[in-house]
């Protein structure tokens, strides 16, 4: 008996030392992490967002990589409450900096940074990242190695800063990327004036390591992610996990 409960114990610290290596650092009472409502979070390892890890955002179009920017600058607002800037690596000036402040992203926050290449913005990126004064790290590039990302991620785990990458219908999908998603965007019933409302967004975690893949409606309220409703039932469910 005690032989099988030491054995359960050794696993236990295994699989909690494997979580660490890949970027899931046990979770704690600070709210930073759990911006989420409920239901996604328990898609993650340990319940909490996964920090100073590299996330991956797969879009098709204009409107779903605007969906995408919205999203991302979500979950960037909570990181900038813990302090540090977050930079933005773009080949142009597509992101309007006075709609960031409804998501709780002041100026004084943000860094844009304009490249020529895909070449300068990976380049770019993996310098970012070993910035510990950096909170976090958006990057639009299309095609990246499983090399290059992975020497994302060995920056990350020196520094603490979290990434974002945002792929335009990418050819490779083979990275180190923590989890995979798909934002797109939501008509809502709830909008004062036509055009006029909450950021809505069918969100699909596709991927995402020692957890659970799903599928969530969510909206953009008061400053904090929220379950969206549709004729008072919530709209939530789950996908088949990609392999």
């Amino acid at each position: 008996m005690w032989m099988g409960q030491a054995k359960t114990d050794i696993i236990a610290r295994l699989r909690q030392d494997v979580l660490l290596l890949q970027g899931f650092k046990p979770a704690t009472n600070s709210g930073g992490r759990h911006f989420f409502p409920l239901p996604l979070r328990q898609a993650f390892p340990n319940a909490a967002f996964p920090l100073a890890a590299l996330h991956e955002f797969i879009y098709h179009s204009p409107e779903n990589k605007a969906a995408s920017s919205g999203f991302i600058s979500g979950i960037a607002s909570a990181l900038t409450t813990k302090g540090g800037a977050l930079l933005w690596i773009g080949a142009a000036a597509t992101v309007f900096p006075p709609a960031l402040t409804a998501f709780g992203i002041t100026p004084e926050k943000i860094i844009f940074l304009h490249t020529r290449n895909e070449k300068e913005k990976t380049w770019a990126m993996e310098e970012a990242l070993r910035c510990e004064g950096l909170c976090a790290v958006i990057a639009d590039i299309k095609e990246i190695s499983f090399t290059e990302s992975r020497k994302f991620q060995l920056a990350m785990e020196q520094s603490g800063v979290t990434a974002f990458l945002m792929r335009n219908n990418p050819k490779n999908i083979a990275t180190s990327a923590v989890t995979r998603w798909k934002i797109t965007p939501v008509k809502t019933n709830n909008d004062p004036l036509p055009g006029v409302g909450f950021p809505c967004w069918n969100v699909e975690l596709q991927k995402v390591r020692n957890g659970k893949p799903g599928n969530w409606e969510l909206e953009w309220k008061a400053r904090k992610f929220s379950l969206a409703h549709q004729q008072g039932e919530k709209l939530e469910q789950p996908l088949k996990k990609i392999v």
